[in-house]
């Protein structure tokens, strides 16, 4: 059944009409579109279902696709075969489990038949050889390409980071440190990522930068600083009185980003 299923594409994807899937796992198109409609939340349009409808709907139609049962319908869905995996949940039998696991292997990864080459004439053998040599040096080529394109990216990454000044240090340090946690997924990791800087700064340098902050603190509120200046105060602050430490911190910096492959 699963090997005589029509292939219905879809912008060159593998799908099954509501029709097919109700057939392939033995119950109703009824079944199937309460199935959708009662875990709705559950499915992601264009990685579990395609809807289509109006012009759309229509070229698809014209094109000749396997749409018996659905020509009427409003809204066409054709499902992927991640869609059909969650109408095998949601129907959760042993039937419905066995069918999906053939439709994965008979229809959706459906192997080509392998040709046995022993049986093509010697030129076409000949041919063979040669075209499969030229097809593993183009994607050496390629590979080889992409992995030059990579570390010339890496180095002209070091190269901006190497260029950083002394005198726009505070903002090149925070953008680089800001792009890292970034890439380390965002939310607390911009603050670990800090953290991490200045644990590495105290540990590097011999110093205290909670305790400098808190004497610094107490400096300016007997100067007379409001206490709303007081608590802007950061360890930046505290670094930037410091030149050992900015250079300390910058070098810090530098090299997390070199390391993520982080640039200016």
């Amino acid at each position: 059944m699963y090997n005589e299923l029509q292939r219905t594409e879809f912008n060159g994807v593998l799908v099954l009409t509501t029709q097919q899937l109700a057939e392939a796992y033995a119950t109703s198109t009824d079944t199937i579109t309460k199935n959708f409609n009662r875990n709705k939340e559950r499915y992601e349009q264009g990685k579990h279902y395609i809807p289509l409808e109006g012009d759309e709907k229509n070229r698809f139609l014209n094109q000749g696709q396997n749409v018996r049962g659905s020509k009427n319908a409003k809204v066409l869905y054709l499902w992927t075969e991640k869609g059909a995996f969650l109408h095998a949940k949601s129907l959760n039998t042993d039937k419905a489990w066995e069918v999906y696991d053939r439709l994965v292997d008979n229809y959706f990864h459906q192997k080509q038949k392998a040709i046995d080459y022993s049986q093509l004439s010697p030129e076409l053998q000949m041919f063979q050889q040669i075209f499969n040599s030229v097809a593993e040096q183009q994607i050496e080529q390629k590979r080889q390409a992409e992995h030059l394109r990579k570390v010339e990216n890496r180095v002209e990454s070091i190269r901006e980071v190497v260029a950083i000044n002394s005198t726009s240090w505070r903002t090149e340090t925070a953008n680089i440190l800001g792009k890292i946690g970034s890439q380390l997924g965002g939310g607390k990791m911009y603050s670990n990522v800090r953290n991490e800087c200045y644990e590495l700064l105290q540990k590097r340098a011999g110093v205290n930068l909670h305790m400098r902050l808190t004497n610094k603190r107490r400096r300016m509120a007997d100067e007379g600083a409001s206490k709303s200046a007081r608590d802007k105060l950061t360890y930046v602050d505290v670094i930037a009185e410091d030149k050992k430490l900015i250079e300390c911190f910058v070098a810090i910096v530098k090299e997390m980003a070199i390391k993520y492959g982080i640039g200016r």
